[in-house]
């Protein structure tokens, strides 16, 4: 066997879902989407490779009548080196992945047993998914051999998402087995010598939050593409789709913008209505087509998709955008290959104006079609578009820098030509799963050949040390202000991340809230709450907390308000993009205006419930009674499970008093507008800083000795 090319065998571990080599259940159930296809693929393309002797594929055997006996077999061949092995574990029926954590210790005894029955021991273990992990590791260790993973997802973001849902920490433990999941995952990251990912970003965002995280045996490999199903249009070939749009649009043959995705807050798509708004010459040069989900009625929708759809719908009205903007009600997974060569036909580009994209599997779809992209430059697309040199990244809450953006390639065809050619040529050299297993071949040769990585002292309790902490802080008058002690501040919360839990509180709603963050440096914070506590967004992602909407919804009634405090004197509606569905905003002139306990004394009078808050003494906001800045944050920590005594809580004026009073660690900055937090001079939990901004809070870090017991590396 030559040394610069020896032939490798290969363990891949995928336990949950149903997996076979022909008509995946794509969407079946939870435990059957994209893993399920990614270690088929993987599988396939490692098994046409010359330095690969052997890959073995390993689920777990179902014996149903409720699924097709395909998963009963315990070997199915997918090539002439590769094939689905099927090991026992646990009940024979199909059951969730979450129901698999007791019998992961009878899968490995079984999978041990087989493996000693082979010629030889694989070069390699690759487990997916913490379910595999715990296996993984196991074998591993047991065997001597190298041990990569791919996550797919991890808990620590996951139970986030599942907190967003108004899920209690009980509910997710019963039903999801966090704490043994997030357990596996961590003794994966003290174990394993490769961790693959498919952005940089994940890296960060996601394996950073974790104790055994090191950034040293992780690599990015990105998934591959379907070149089969997506590429450019044949000679003479014409597509159906653009009939599809005509009753949409006055110009049909007008080049298209196209953004597909999911009708989800995350993904921003009225950005791009107020793209063409600002944009005269956009609006004449190109139709903007809108494929968000499947809908027969809005009404019916989920109410996170229905506030979404019903905004586009409300702006291209206020906009005035008929005859440029299609917004089909039906696609099938069929159509989207033919609709990317339509927008690639018609001169168009592709956009994805997510908040924050961990991947961008459409920008690759599209890439591979012949179209150019626009993307945000939050996540993903950024390896994407380095590496391809096709498109051009823009701040998803810059609305004129997008409408620049699109412009710069559909009036100029030369620039356009060469964004298109260069797609296709960088999805052939980076995004193929043959381009994936040549990357992936190159890291186990490595691997192979060098001592197996020193496991780290896998300490089971470590994990129970994780984020016991918290700084929550306001932005205007208490964070921004100083740009120096600003920078001060930010390098300690990157330093302590794994540790202290960061968090803002903020009037601003939650796209201006995360546009000046992202101006000044500041990392996305891992709790948001903005619009004076009626929205709360978690993680990298930016999960929303429908469970607090629908809390906070009660006893609500935002026109009544409205009419009752319409002829106060001192009172003027602030712009409609200040205004949301929990919040309504005034310019206030305290000179004129009533008091705001005299205002909250007429609300009561016509029987109407909600909170007043009078900030900077020039700003009036009327917010449901259950909300305030206060009431969320504290809510947020009974999600996150942070005392309240280990939450220090930074603000600077009137809007910020009752997240301040209690038993969090109270600062109160110096700025001009701290006399409205005089009232708390004498509370002891509450630190008045000598100095301003973020200064202020470095100061009552150090006063409340808030990190001395945290070491740097969590």
């Amino acid at each position: 066997m030559s040394s610069e090319n020896p032939k490798l065998y290969i363990l891949l571990i995928s336990i949950h879902g149903l997996i076979r080599g022909h008509d995946l259940e794509l969407g079946r159930d939870a435990d059957t989407g994209g893993q399920t296809l990614y270690v088929v693929e993987l599988a396939r393309a490692l098994g046409e490779r010359d330095d690969v002797e052997r890959v073995d594929l390993v689920t777990r055997r179902v014996v149903d009548p409720a699924v097709s006996e395909d998963y009963a077999q315990t070997e199915e061949t997918l090539s002439g080196k590769t094939r689905i092995v099927r090991i026992d574990a646990g009940p024979e029926e199909y059951i969730p992945k979450e129901q698999l954590w007791d019998h992961l210790d009878s899968f490995t005894d079984n999978l041990v047993k087989w493996v000693r029955e082979q010629p030889r021991v694989p070069d390699v273990v690759h487990s997916h998914y913490a379910d595999a992990a715990y296996v993984g590791v196991r074998l591993a260790n047991l065997a001597a051999i190298p041990l990569v993973h791919t996550g797919h997802s991890l808990g620590r973001d996951k139970r986030k998402q599942l907190l967003a849902k108004g899920l209690s920490s009980e509910e997710i433990e019963t039903t999801y087995h966090m704490s043994r999941r997030i357990h596996a995952e961590e003794e994966l990251l003290a174990n394993a010598d490769l961790v693959i990912t498919s952005t940089r970003n994940e890296i960060e965002s996601q394996y950073g939050l974790y104790n055994y995280y090191d950034p040293a045996c992780m690599t990015v490999i990105p998934p591959g593409t379907d070149l089969e199903r997506y590429h450019p249009a044949a000679e003479g070939e014409i597509s159906e789709y653009p009939e599809k749009l005509k009753p949409f649009l006055t110009n049909p043959k007008k080049p298209m913008v196209l953004a597909l995705s999911r009708p989800d807050e995350r993904k921003n798509i009225p950005v791009l209505l107020e793209a063409f708004h600002h944009s005269a010459r956009l609006r004449e040069m190109a139709n903007l087509v809108l494929i968000a989900g499947n809908r027969d009625d809005v009404r019916d929708l989920d109410s996170g998709a229905q506030s979404v759809l019903t905004k586009i719908l409300l702006d291209i009205d206020a906009y005035d955008l008929y005859g440029l903007v299609a917004i089909p009600k039906h696609h099938s997974g069929d159509e989207i290959p033919g609709v990317y060569r339509a927008i690639a036909a018609s001169g168009g580009v592709f956009i994805n104006p997510a908040l924050t994209e961990p991947f961008g599997l459409t920008l690759l779809e599209a890439a591979a079609s012949g179209v150019p992209l626009v993307a945000t430059e939050n996540g993903g697309p950024v390896d994407i578009i380095s590496n391809c040199q096709n498109g051009i990244l823009v701040d998803p809450l810059d609305a004129p820098a997008i409408a620049d953006a699109l412009l710069s390639l559909l009036s100029d065809q030369s620039k356009w030509q060469q964004a298109a050619q260069n797609g296709l040529k960088g999805v052939r050299r980076y995004y193929t799963w043959q381009a994936h297993a040549a990357t992936y071949m190159d890291k186990l040769h490595s691997l192979c050949s060098s001592p197996r990585r020193e496991p780290e002292a896998w300490l089971a309790s470590r994990s129970a040390r994780y984020r016991d902490r918290a700084l929550f802080t306001d932005i205007d008058q208490t964070l921004m202000g100083d740009a120096e002690a600003l920078q001060t501040l930010t390098e300690l919360l990157r330093r302590y991340h794994r540790r202290v839990i960061f968090g803002i509180v903020s009037g601003r709603r939650y796209e201006s809230a995360l546009s000046i963050l992202k101006k000044h440096g500041v990392p996305v914070p891992d709790v948001l709450i903005s619009s004076l506590g009626t929205r709360i967004h978690y993680g990298s992602n930016l999960t929303e907390d429908s469970h607090w909407a629908n809390h906070i919804d009660h006893d609500w009634n935002l026109p009544r308000i409205r009419r009752a405090l319409d002829d106060l004197p001192g009172l003027k509606l602030q712009p409609r993009n200040k205004q949301s569905r929990f919040k309504l905003s005034y310019f206030y002139d305290p000179d004129m205006a009533p008091t705001a306990e005299d205002i909250r004394k007429r609300l009561h009078r016509d029987e109407l419930n909600a909170n007043v808050i009078v900030s900077f003494g020039q700003f009036l906001d009327i917010v449901p009674t259950r909300a305030s800045k206060g009431q969320a944050l504290r809510y947020a920590a009974l999600r996150l499970e942070i005392p309240l005594e280990q939450i220090l809580v930074a603000g600077g004026s009137g809007a910020d008093e009752d997240m301040i009073r209690g038993n969090t660690l109270g600062v109160v900055v110096a700025n001009r507008h701290e006399e409205e937090l005089s009232g708390l001079v004498d509370i002891e939990r509450v630190y008045f800083a000598d100095k301003p901004y973020a200064a202020g809070l470095l100061d009552a870090i150090e006063h409340y000795g808030f990190l001395d017991d945290v070491s740097a590396d969590g």
